[in-house]
């Protein structure tokens, strides 16, 4: 496994690979690597999406406190 692949992943997983990763080519460790970064962008998209679409059940003049507290 390269080293630096390796290290890519781990910062991504937030945790060691798994030894059976070694098996696989730094290509391929760095196309997991992408693929894991690009999904988390969008799960996090759609987590602020959502939050900002619950925003509009509290009344206008309360939104923006709100939203610092919640966004901080």
């Amino acid at each position: 496994m390269s080293t630096e692949a390796r290290e890519r992943l781990g910062k991504e997983l937030r945790d060691e690979p798994p030894e059976s990763f070694g098996q696989l080519a730094p290509e391929q460790l760095t196309l997991l690597t992408e693929a894991l970064r690009r999904e988390r962008a969008r799960r996090a998209s759609g987590l602020n999406e959502a939050a900002e679409e619950a925003l509009k059940q509290v009344p206008a003049l309360a939104r923006g406190p709100v939203r610092r507290i919640l966004f901080r």
